[in-house]
């Protein structure tokens, strides 16, 4: 099928064909036109295939029980600032040879690039260190740091792995002499105010610095930070790494919302995952009452109190704070400029309002049951209840923004397509809505003013993804379940031909003529391309996944991103790059369920990604290579997006 006529154009490069200029149309493209097979399998998400996340056997523990710190080494103890996190268990090897602490899709190696010195791998199976839960917690134990990304970050994978229903993989490639790809991650990476996921590099790097003359809280003055004790800086980059595996493509900056989701997303699962410890979320609901406080909403309130702030970086609280009905009071859609971290702040408060209606609709007869005052603080009893409360709904939440993410657009988001994302997921998993989840974050994002477009009101029906027209989409019987081979779950490809022979069959399926248009792609020939030039289309990635919902039920299904390239010939000879494609998710008979697509030869869209890009300075979005302009690509997440403080980095990476 397909690919298997055509091995040359396996030759394409990462990032789903992105990076490369425009090939050539040799008699490779003219025999694959022919052929009517006009795509190729993105050999990145191939190679995915060799992933190998630990099995854990019957002989194995369920968890490796580790002490953290879950917010940063600034908070007190007494609001549970010391926990232990059970994080999933596999074998680690502590390889002193490597400097590295290894383990099957993580690894820590401990390289400070501005002092060019490595700080020996923690070995996590010494018995030890084992009796007494890891290391204890230090600021000044490098060996620490080690055991605390590796602790969260494998949380964080684990938290995904669950709400996805599949092991999720990433977006680069394995280095040399190594099996398949893993996320290396850098403790001490270098000196310097900030923290970032380095997707060419395949690392989390977290920088340290000496802390400004004046702080805040219990932080002293020219004092040692490492961004690598924070609990919400190492989940933050996180999300970006696992984001960037799920959709390579939302690096491409093609609308002001993009970026920002990316920084606001990591941010809301950041401060959700705050709510996984028990004693931290019922010693802010003892500070506050009921509502979880700004403690427990804020990002990096450490890094904000050292670097010149007497405030947390970011928080989930809008001027109004949560819950409140004052129109006028939280920012709009149509107020907040372009800066990818304030624009996505905005996601985040949206989100979160909704969180706070939901847990209020929830706690009330606990309040009124313990016939509670109005400001009166609650007793130790009620605390845990309402502790309980807040963190089961804050799991919930955590799912359902993440499992949104496989049903958005495979680039060019828009925070309205979000929304829609988030309502058909959830309503796919749980029909039933009692309690007013989605009618809360719906409310929320229209408080904002962010809409979705093309819907004609707000109600739920209206913003759900619409199934395609299924006269003439017969199901994709290569694509049921029937006929998917897996290693020993439904979510996991038994090898890379598997997954070949998976994305072979819906590549073939989509860009038959007649067909490909309905998928947002586009033959050559095409009249609505206006004689531009358009490479082959891209399967980019397919998955299948096994959803398990309240109640218990167990949905199969596949998704899958296909995407395009499209040449726009400028009035002075210029070529500008132009995206194309969808997101496909296919039920477990292999019908077509959702085909969520950005159309290659919608011109209202390119024209509007043409004026934000030229609006940000031309070279901003536009990378020339000859006559062709191709989309800049950010392969550098940071957890700030400015020059705090005088500190610059000494390795000459520069801080955006």
């Amino acid at each position: 099928m397909g690919i298997q006529a055509h091995p040359p154009l396996h030759c394409v490069k990462p990032e789903m064909a992105a990076s490369v200029p425009r090939p050539k149309i040799g008699k490779v493209q003219r025999a694959l036109t022919a052929s009517a097979n006009y795509f190729v399998v993105d050999p990145v998400f191939l190679a995915t295939a060799s992933m190998q996340p630990y099995q854990r056997t019957h002989q194995d523990p369920i968890h490796r029980p580790l002490r953290i710190y879950t917010l940063d080494p600034a908070a007190s103890r007494q609001d549970g600032a010391v926990a232990v996190l059970n994080a999933p268990f596999e074998r680690l090897r502590s390889m002193c040879e490597r400097n590295a602490l290894e383990g099957s899709v993580l690894e820590v190696v401990d390289w400070d690039e501005t002092t060019e010195q490595f700080n020996g791998p923690v070995d996590l199976d010494d018995p030890r260190i084992l009796i007494e839960n890891g290391r204890p917690p230090s600021p000044s134990d490098p060996q620490f740091r080690q055991q605390m990304v590796y602790a969260v970050c494998a949380s964080t994978y684990d938290v995904f792995r669950r709400a996805l229903g599949r092991d999720p993989c990433w977006g680069f490639r394995s280095r040399r002499g190594q099996a398949y790809a893993k996320l290396r991650i850098r403790p001490q990476a270098f000196c310097g105010r900030n923290a970032y996921y380095d997707s060419s590099a395949g690392e989390l790097k977290f920088g340290y610095y000496a802390a400004d003359g004046s702080v805040q809280g219990r932080n002293r003055p020219g004092g040692r930070v490492f961004t690598s004790l924070s609990h919400d800086i190492i989940v933050h980059e996180m999300t970006h790494a696992l984001l960037d595996g799920l959709r390579p493509r939302f690096r491409l900056p093609t609308h002001p919302d993009v970026s920002a989701f990316h920084e606001g997303f990591a941010d809301l699962v950041a401060i959700l995952m705050h709510f996984s410890y028990s004693d931290v979320v019922r010693a802010a609901i003892e500070r506050s009452g009921v509502t979880p406080d700004e403690v427990l909403l804020s990002i990096a309130t450490q890094f904000g109190h050292t670097t010149g702030s007497c405030r947390p970086l970011r928080s989930a609280i809008d001027p109004a704070g949560l819950g409140q009905d004052k129109e006028g009071s939280v920012r709009r859609y149509d107020e907040v400029g372009d800066e990818p971290h304030e624009r996505g702040s905005l996601l985040v408060t949206a989100i979160f309002e909704a969180f706070a209606t939901i847990l209020q609709r929830k706690t009330k007869r606990f309040i009124r049951l313990a016939r509670l005052a109005p400001g009166e603080a609650p007793g130790s009893e009620l605390c845990e209840i309402l502790a309980d409360q807040a963190s089961t709904l804050a799991s919930q939440f955590l799912s359902i923004c993440i499992r949104a993410i496989d049903y958005c657009p495979p680039f060019d988001l828009c925070f309205g397509e979000y929304l829609r994302a988030v309502i058909t997921a959830d309503f796919d998993l749980v029909q039933d809505d009692p309690f007013g989840y989605r009618e809360a974050i719906i409310d929320s994002f229209a408080r904002r003013r962010i809409y979705a477009d093309d819907v004609p009101d707000l109600a739920e029906d209206s913003l759900l993804w619409r199934p395609p027209d299924k006269k003439g989409m017969e199901p994709i019987e290569a694509l049921h379940f029937k006929r998917l081979r897996f290693a020993g779950d439904p979510g996991r490809a038994a090898d890379e031909t598997e997954l070949r022979r998976q994305a072979e069959a819906l590549g073939s399926y989509v860009m038959r003529p007649g067909y490909a248009r309905a998928f947002g792609c586009a033959l050559p020939g095409d009249m609505q391309l206006n004689g531009d030039h358009i490479d082959p289309a891209v399967v980019g990635s397919i998955r299948s996944l096994r959803r398990v919902g309240p109640d218990r039920q167990v949905t199969f299904d596949t998704v899958a991103e296909i995407t395009q390239r499209r040449w726009c010939k400028g009035s002075s000879g210029t070529f500008r790059e132009v995206f194309g494609g969808s997101t496909v998710i296919l039920g477990p008979d292999g019908s077509v369920r959702y085909v969520i697509r950005k159309c290659v030869t919608d011109q209202r869209r390119i024209e509007a990604q043409a004026d934000h890009l030229n609006g940000k300075g031309g070279s901003k979005g536009w990378t020339s290579r000859g006559s062709h302009h191709q989309l800049s690509r950010s392969s550098m997440c940071h957890l700030f997006s400015g020059t705090v403080g005088a500190q610059q980095p000494t390795t000459g990476r520069r801080m955006t």
